[in-house]
């Protein structure tokens, strides 16, 4: 059984870095063909105007783990998931056979060499070539997927707000 874990802000930051936006929906049906993905846990601050995005998320197939968001007084809103990602991988560790890890963050590192120590890594699949984590990059070697390369199968059509 394969599962992924998303952090969902790194996600969404590097691909509009990239100029373009992912289609949730498409991205779930993409990890489920091409790597048969059975959960796909997506970890994602918490705001209450957001509310139809999540219900799109869940109705896509994600299992969403949510973290209160803190908002700085310049109105920065920051919702940092690694921890509760990291928690949640390896509190599940029993119940797959490989992991799939869905960030360009470096933080993950310290995971990913876990996972691999376990047989249990398949690879991660960062959102943006230009920000991924030098880090995280030597430590997954080949296995290793970029948004942009996929970008035309999971790409969100203009005009859709989702």
């Amino acid at each position: 059984m394969i599962y992924a874990f998303i952090d969902a802000q790194n996600v969404y930051k590097g691909v509009q870095s990239d100029g373009w936006l992912l289609d949730w929906r498409k991205f779930r049906v993409y990890l489920r063909d091409k790597y048969r993905v059975e959960k796909a846990f997506i970890f994602i601050g918490y705001m209450s105007q957001y509310q139809d995005l999540y219900s799109l998320l869940q109705e896509s197939g994600y299992i969403l783990v949510f973290k209160p968001v803190v908002v700085y007084g310049a109105g920065e809103v920051k919702g940092n998931v690694d921890a509760e990602l990291i928690v949640e991988c390896w509190r599940r560790e029993k119940e797959y056979s490989q992991a799939i890890i869905i960030t360009g963050d470096g933080d993950f590192t310290p995971l990913v060499k876990i996972l691999q120590d376990k047989d249990k890594f398949m690879r991660v699949i960062a959102p943006n070539r230009k920000y991924a984590s030098s880090l995280l990059r030597k430590a997954v070697g080949s296995h290793i997927t970029f948004m942009q390369e996929i970008s035309q199968k999971v790409k969100r059509r203009k005009g859709l707000k989702r």
